[in-house]
């Protein structure tokens, strides 16, 4: 054990890194000595100067003979005085702190004088002439530092930028590597896709165990491809899979490969699949690899399409390399799998597809516990009934239910986390925050009201619909002045003809309340009108569930479209006269639907203004009061 401990320390030392290790460092150690060498040159050289005087003054102690020595240079005189003292060399200033006699050196700026030099031999004063003091050094370190500072810039910005773009590294692979079970994840923490997990444990046992398959002649699947919605915890996955197997990791982007320079993306993956073979048996995983394995155009466009086609090439030719006999698998995931070339999904490449689908309310629910476990729930919290209350919801988000239930009950200074917060957390997701500052007339009050109470009493009274849990006049999101809410008792994978015309009826029930109360119609109904609109063109297009025109389907989008690369138009595949008959069948539908609901409302309107007169009261009515109120009871 010790051993096995020492060895992956050993490859975690060498490959769990990119790039030299002390290139940066010694950047910084060059960078100083130049400056350093700079600076000292710059002193060494300085002329040796004293007391700076005006040039008149100089002129005045020359008729005075109180200069002598004097060395002139063609930008300079400098000499020593004789003689001089403070109040005489500057008239009217104290002497300054620190230097109580007269300076015996000094020097001027030489000023254009022809009569100078007679004036200092008649006074007999000795002078000689010099040259100005210059560092040999000067014009190396002027050069030297025109070419290397503006090199050493550009080098330290790229780093700062992003180290792996270092000119010498620009082919090598960014994956990040992590050494047997440091991923962090095991399958303890993935829930709600049992079937998926079913599948990668089989990776797994491979991994740990691979002479169980080949000695019969088995060989696992080159790569697996995981295909799910956004959020369901495919990424997850594959780091469980590593985690549970206990061998290296190699995560990279289908971003990564594609680079400005024109080859990088194939170099880097050959270095990839390189780097692989050193840590076998290890798992490489390609997170979005349809950024990387689009399917190829027939005559691609010159450019950026032509560089990622020579990297989705470059990565089947090393998928074919290879042999998962050394135990390297390949992972990857995407949410878009009718975008990636068939000859990546064929057998031999990706073998195996796995769906990683939005988890059901028994997922969901163990899902929950996943995310809660380290949380301080109060009793009052029920997840079944929080998984009930969220169909259709990811891993994703439910994590971030389950966060913002936990930031709500600190905001409100809880110790422990009650089923109001996350009561409050789903209804902020589902429909927006709250926004009770916003101001609204009276007027528009009562017409939102009516409004989602036309909804209430029409989902409660036809049969086959959810119940409905809460009813609020609250402003959400950007453009919500209400919601009915909704609480499936179970998931559902179909629908019949009767249920969609029941959701058809509660769709319009806002717009036919407003109707029948206010005798006119306002905008408010704009999205119930057009999810009604598109619930009645799916059952005459696509489900064939109208009777005048029989069980066909028009839908105008090919639906051949996956795995082709064939993305043409829609386009119509019926004549006029069947387009006219479509949309008659349509507006029959929404026609005698909405005629049913307003009759429904005209029956049911003393509990229609009772329950809009209660929410002008309190905006927000819950399930018990709506039960009493609905049913007639109150």
């Amino acid at each position: 054990m010790n051993n096995k401990k020492k060895e992956s320390e050993k490859k975690e030392k060498k490959l769990g890194e990119t790039g030299p290790k002390f290139k940066f460092p010694l950047l910084y150690i060059g960078l100083a000595l130049f400056i350093y060498l700079l600076i000292t040159t710059y002193l060494l050289h300085q002329p040796q100067k004293g007391e700076e005087i005006a040039y008149s003054k100089f002129k005045e102690f020359v008729a005075q003979k109180k200069v002598a020595n004097l060395i002139m240079t063609p930008e300079h005189i400098s000499g020593e005085l004789k003689g001089i003292s403070w109040t005489e060399l500057y008239p009217g200033k104290e002497i300054p702190p620190g230097k109580p006699q007269a300076p015996e050196q000094f020097i001027t700026i030489r000023v254009e004088d022809p009569d100078l030099v007679n004036q200092l031999e008649s006074f007999g004063i000795a002078y000689s002439g010099g040259i100005e003091a210059k560092s040999p050094w000067g014009d190396l370190i002027f050069w030297g530092a025109l070419l290397v500072v503006p090199l050493v810039i550009w080098m330290v910005v790229l780093r700062r930028i992003n180290p792996a773009r270092d000119m010498m590294q620009i082919g090598k692979s960014k994956a990040k590597v992590y050494v047997e079970n440091k991923t962090g994840t095991a399958f303890a923490d993935v829930a709600g896709c049992d079937e998926a997990k079913e599948e990668l444990e089989e990776v797994v046992d491979f991994l740990k165990e691979p002479q169980r398959f080949t000695s019969i002649g088995g060989h696992i699947p080159k790569g697996i491809l995981l295909v799910g919605p956004p959020g369901t915890g495919k990424t997850l996955l594959a780091r469980a899979v590593a985690g549970e197997a206990g061998v290296a990791f190699l995560s990279m982007s289908g971003s990564d490969f594609i680079e400005m320079f024109v080859g990088v993306g194939a170099a880097r993956v050959r270095d990839l699949f390189q780097q692989a073979e050193k840590l076998a048996p290890c798992i490489i995983f390609i997170d979005e690899i349809d950024a990387l394995g689009k399917v190829r155009s027939a005559a691609p466009m010159p450019g950026g399409h032509e560089e990622r086609e020579h990297t989705l090439q470059q990565l089947l030719v090393e998928m074919d390399g290879f042999d998962t006999k050394k135990g390297v698998i390949i992972l990857a995931a995407t949410n878009r799998p009718e975008v990636l070339d068939p000859a990546l999904l064929r057998p031999g490449r990706f073998d195996r597809h796995v769906v990683v689908d939005r988890p059901d309310i028994k997922g969901r629910e163990a899902i929950l516990k996943v995310h809660t476990r380290l949380m301080k729930m109060g009793k009052d919290v029920e997840l079944s009934v929080i998984a009930a209350r969220t169909p259709g919801f990811a891993g994703a988000d439910l994590a971030n239910l389950a966060n913002e239930a936990a930031l709500l009950a600190a905001r409100r200074r809880k110790k422990t986390i009650g089923m109001a917060e996350f009561e409050e957390a789903i209804d902020r997701i589902i429909a927006g925050l709250q926004k009770r500052s916003r101001v609204i007339n009276p007027k528009e009050k009562k017409i939102v009201a009516y409004h989602e109470s036309g909804h209430a009493v029409v989902a409660a009274s036809l049969p086959g619909t959810d119940k409905v849990h809460r009813v609020s006049i609250i402003p959400r999101g950007v453009a919500a002045l209400g919601y009915t809410l909704q609480l499936p008792t179970e998931d559902r994978y179909l629908m019949t003809y009767s249920e969609l015309m029941t959701k058809l009826a509660v769709l319009l029930g806002g717009r036919a309340a407003e109707d029948l109360i206010f005798k006119e119609r306002s905008t408010g109904a704009a999205n119930d009108l057009e999810r009604a609109t598109d619930i009645a063109e799916k059952i005459v297009k696509e489900y064939g569930m109208s009777e005048r025109l029989g069980p066909m389907v028009f839908d105008s989008t090919n639906r051949e479209q996956f795995l082709t690369g064939m993305f043409q138009p829609p386009f119509r595949k019926y004549s006029e006269k069947t387009a006219q008959m479509i949309d008659e069948e349509i507006t029959h539908l929404i026609k005698d639907t909405y005629e049913r609901v307003y009759k429904l409302l005209e029956e049911k309107r003393e509990r229609l203004e009772r329950l809009a007169k209660l929410l002008c009261d309190q905006e927000v009515v819950e399930k018990e009061e709506l039960e009493d109120i609905l049913s007639g009871k109150a």
